[in-house]
């Protein structure tokens, strides 16, 4: 299992959500992935990215101007 962290602040809209795709093509079921994200838009696109694909959305803050998300891989 590892753990891996995607910056995509100062990205719009879809470039969050692809660059995550991209990124959790190279992990195995298990994985977790954290991402940083600046755009708000990412607060519906990351968890309707999760449930489309199964994976799991273990958390979504807001700190500041900044969006974190913990994943699971499926």
């Amino acid at each position: 299992m590892s753990d891996q962290e995607i910056d995509t602040r100062g990205l719009l809209c879809p470039l969050p959500v692809i660059r995550t795709q991209d990124a959790i093509k190279a992990l195995t079921p298990g994985d977790r992935i954290h991402v940083v994200a600046t755009d708000p838009g990412t607060q519906h696109d990351i968890p309707a990215f999760c449930r489309v694909h199964g994976h799991t959305l273990h958390s979504a803050t807001e700190t500041g101007d900044e969006y974190h998300f913990e994943i699971e891989i499926a």
